[in-house]
């Protein structure tokens, strides 16, 4: 496994390469055509745009000078609906090496770090490596329902952690 380092904000070329990484993967395992990498790329720029570090996080892991795994937390509602976690992956070369796991607890420490009492998220079924990732940092699955909203119809889920679930 090359080395990789997890880096925080933003460097050149992080939208391009995470859009990347989610269109490939998806379109490879799932089936997700360009409507969903057209969904990541909008919404993922949208999100830079407003971007507010006090706030926002974003997580990026680097190996071999390549971003080959990303995670953000969008905190602009936190206090109200919860922080969002969104664009996690981490390529399929670097799965099974504790990549994932980093990345996801090192977003979970900034909302415990801002006092996020919520952290949610939205994916599908069948994402077993992920949820596992998920439900060992205290997420618990709230609801789900068939849905369309990645452009393919897919069990939709929304999992939350509460801050209280785990230290």
């Amino acid at each position: 496994m090359p080395d990789f380092e997890i880096v925080s904000g933003y460097v050149p070329g992080a939208l391009g390469q995470i859009v990347s990484l989610h269109g490939s993967y998806y379109h490879e395992h799932w089936g997700f055509d360009s409507f969903f990498e057209a969904k990541v790329a909008t919404e993922l720029g949208s999100f830079m745009l407003e971007y507010d570090p006090a706030r926002d996080g974003l997580w990026l892991a680097i190996a071999g000078g390549r971003i080959e795994g990303s995670v953000a937390i969008d905190g602009s509602r936190a206090f109200t609906d919860g922080a969002h976690l969104r664009w996690f992956i981490v390529a399929d070369a670097l799965r099974g090496k504790g990549i994932g796991g980093r990345l996801i607890r090192t977003a979970l420490d900034f909302c415990q770090e801002q006092g996020y009492s919520k952290v949610y998220l939205h994916t599908f079924a069948g994402l077993d490596a992920a949820r596992q990732l998920y439900e060992r940092e205290g997420f618990e699955l709230v609801d789900e329902h068939n849905g369309s909203q990645w452009g393919v119809e897919v069990l939709e889920q929304r999992f939350e952690c509460h801050s209280d679930a785990k230290a």
